[in-house]
C-alpha cells in the first residue's frame, strides 16, 4: 500500500494524469471514499491524462459512461446499485481494451476483477486529501512503483 497526500484539486488532477500515463488497456481502478471527497474529480483528471475531450461527469443515473481517447475510458458509478445484484454486463467493460474506473466499488464487489488498483480517498483539512493506493496483483504493484518515481 502507498499513501499520497494532495493539498488541492490541482494536485489530485496531476496525480490522476500521471497514473493515466502509466496504466495500459484493460486496467481497472476502484475509487472509494465519502460523498463529495473527489472521486469524480480524480476521474476527470484521469480522463484528461488519457486524452478524453468530452466533459467527464458522474454517471450516477446512467451507471456507466464511456469516453473515446487513445485508450478508451469506462466510468462506472455503482452508487445506485447498493442492495442490488444486477449485472449490467460488467465483464464486457472489465475485459475490453479500455481502462475502467469504478466509483462505489463495494456495491459491485462480486463483479470486480480479482486484480485491480484500489484507491481510497479521504478528506483532510480544506481541499487536502489522503489517497491510499492498494495494488492487487503484480502488474498494479509495478504501476505503484512507477508512480512513485
Amino acid at each position: 500500500m502507498k499513501t499520497i497526500k494532495v493539498a488541492s484539486e490541482t494536485e489530485t488532477n496531476r496525480l490522476a494524469k500521471k497514473l493515466a500515463q502509466i496504466l495500459r488497456p484493460n486496467s481497472v481502478i476502484t475509487l472509494t471514499g465519502d460523498l463529495g471527497v473527489g472521486k469524480t474529480t480524480f476521474t476527470k483528471g484521469f480522463g484528461q491524462g488519457l486524452g478524453v475531450k468530452r466533459t467527464i461527469n458522474s454517471p450516477t443515473f446512467t451507471i456507466v459512461k464511456s469516453y473515446q481517447a487513445e485508450i478508451p475510458l469506462h466510468h462506472i458509478d455503482a452508487y445506485r446499485l447498493e442492495d442490488s445484484d444486477e449485472d449490467i454486463g460488467f465483464d464486457d467493460y472489465f475485459s475490453d481494451q479500455a481502462i475502467t474506473v469504478v466509483e462505489w466499488p463495494q456495491f459491485i464487489n462480486s463483479f470486480l476483477p480479482e486484480e485491480r488498483l484500489e484507491l481510497l480517498i479521504e478528506r483532510l483539512d480544506g481541499d487536502s486529501r489522503l489517497i491510499t493506493l492498494n495494488p492487487i496483483g503484480s502488474y498494479y504493484e509495478n504501476v505503484c512503483e512507477e508512480l512513485s518515481r
